[in-house]
């Protein structure tokens, strides 16, 4: 984040002073991502357009509540819900999924993911966005990040979104991976940095040109006192370069109506908005179907933004954490609604084939049941879904051992995850990234493959 500490205006070539920019209503996005999000450039022409929606379920789901229970196993491991049936014949899921059941087709079951880091939820959130754990003061680029370097943005929406806040507090101080990492704030995602479901939801930021009429005059002299004691020294930053480069390109995406449109959930019937879950997530998902079909490439939400003090997929079973009895109560539903009706509505509108969606934790919970009557942290084994695009559906990779405590066969790592989003993508997994100090990266490691049952 870079600050507008300036002591003189500055004129662009087409008149319009930097200052006239900020009164449009920008200066947290310019201290966010704006000047950076949209100076993104294309390293030459993609081999496909596939997009990606990706699905933090913050917490850690329980492998052995959601989509690998054992029903065989002592009450102590096998937890208090039963298996259901779903639309794809020798596949069952938990009881709390009845919507995402009739839509099993659609996507594949990993269970048998597993790392060998830290179980803290940081180390895990690194590793599911980026592929890699972050070490040597070296931070990895997401995911969606990296798609925004190698080819760019499609139009006027930003290449790579973030819904609705990034992650928060989580217990690791560490970088979560939801940034661009060494690439540069450049390649940084769009935050939206505003909760979906609000009544008064708008977009901040994206405002019509005509807004710069409406500024009241008591702000504008503010800013503009603030501008012109500080433009000297910002002029002299790369920031500064940074955002003539790319301020264009930033207020083409204030001034199009498609990109505010696609923001525009009101437009949405209400039937279909409460049927995604009137609450964050739910709108969240509804937005990134909206977003995909503007024309974003890659979508991440985040289903929570803390593990502490709220209802979430971390079942500790006491406080500040989660009860079991939520995964019945709230986030099983509220997951079931949102997941189901956007593998639903993205089939129905052609929108599937090309667009993978990946839902995952960051690792899974005990076998055991707890003193508290929950589960704790285990990145040993746990349970994953991935479809669409070209990711086949109906299918289980994978299977776990009897308590599901490890993977049985087939075991998959965070890095061959990442490998199959980027190849689902169409990228090489050679392609080689601008590393700090000219170090080149590749976008896996030597030797990483994909999850080839998927592709």
């Amino acid at each position: 984040m870079f600050r507008l500490d300036a002591d003189r205006p500055v004129e662009f070539c087409d008149g319009l002073r930097r200052r006239d920019f900020l009164h449009a209503g920008s200066l947290a996005t310019l201290g966010l991502t704006l000047t950076d999000w949209f100076g993104l450039r294309a390293l030459g022409a993609p081999n496909s357009d596939v997009n990606c929606i990706l699905l933090m379920l913050i917490g850690g789901p329980s492998q052995l509540d959601t989509f690998d229970m054992k029903p065989n196993a002592p009450a102590e491991i096998r937890g208090p819900y039963k298996p259901i049936k779903t639309n794809v014949p020798g596949i069952e899921i938990s009881e709390n999924f009845p919507l995402t059941a009739r839509h099993a087709d659609k996507f594949s079951i990993v269970r048998s993911v597993y790392h060998t880091a830290a179980a803290v939820h940081d180390t895990g959130h690194q590793m599911m966005q980026t592929g890699r754990l972050f070490q040597g003061g070296v931070e990895h680029p997401h995911m969606g990040c990296v798609l925004s370097k190698l080819k760019g943005p499609k139009g006027d929406v930003p290449a790579h979104v973030l819904l609705p806040r990034p992650i928060g507090n989580t217990g690791g101080n560490m970088p979560h991976g939801q940034n661009a990492g060494y690439l540069g704030k450049m390649y940084d995602p769009f935050v939206l940095n505003a909760d979906p479901s609000d009544p008064n939801f708008k977009v901040p930021d994206m405002l019509p040109p005509d807004y710069l009429t409406a500024l009241r005059v008591d702000r504008r002299r503010n800013w503009r006192e603030m501008v012109d004691k500080s433009v000297s020294e910002f002029e002299t930053s790369a920031d500064a370069r940074l955002l003539d480069s790319t301020f264009q390109q930033a207020y083409t995406l204030m001034s199009s109506q498609k990109a505010r449109a696609a923001f525009e959930l009101h437009q949405e019937p209400e039937a279909t908005r409460e049927k995604y879950g009137m609450n964050r997530f739910g709108q969240s998902c509804l937005l990134a179907r909206r977003l995909i079909e503007a024309g974003v490439r890659f979508v991440t939400v985040n289903m929570f933004e803390t593990v502490f003090d709220e209802i979430t997929w971390d079942i500790h079973g006491s406080k500040p954490f989660s009860p079991i009895s939520c995964y019945r109560d709230l986030v099983g539903p509220m997951f079931d609604r949102a997941y189901s009706s956007l593998l639903a509505e993205l089939a129905e509108r052609g929108l599937l084939s090309n667009t993978m969606v990946v839902a995952t934790g960051e690792f899974g919970r005990t076998p055991k049941i707890n003193p508290a009557g929950g589960r704790d942290h285990w990145p040993q084994c746990w349970s994953l879904l991935m479809g669409g695009g070209p990711l086949k559906g109906g299918i289980v990779v994978g299977s776990s051992d009897e308590i599901a405590a490890a993977p049985k066969d087939r075991p998959v790592t965070p890095a061959q995850v990442a490998a199959t989003v980027f190849r689902g993508l169409g990228m090489d997994l050679q392609t080689e990234l601008p590393g700090g100090q000219g170090r080149p990266i590749p976008l896996v490691d030597r030797g990483t493959e994909p999850i080839r049952e998927l592709l």
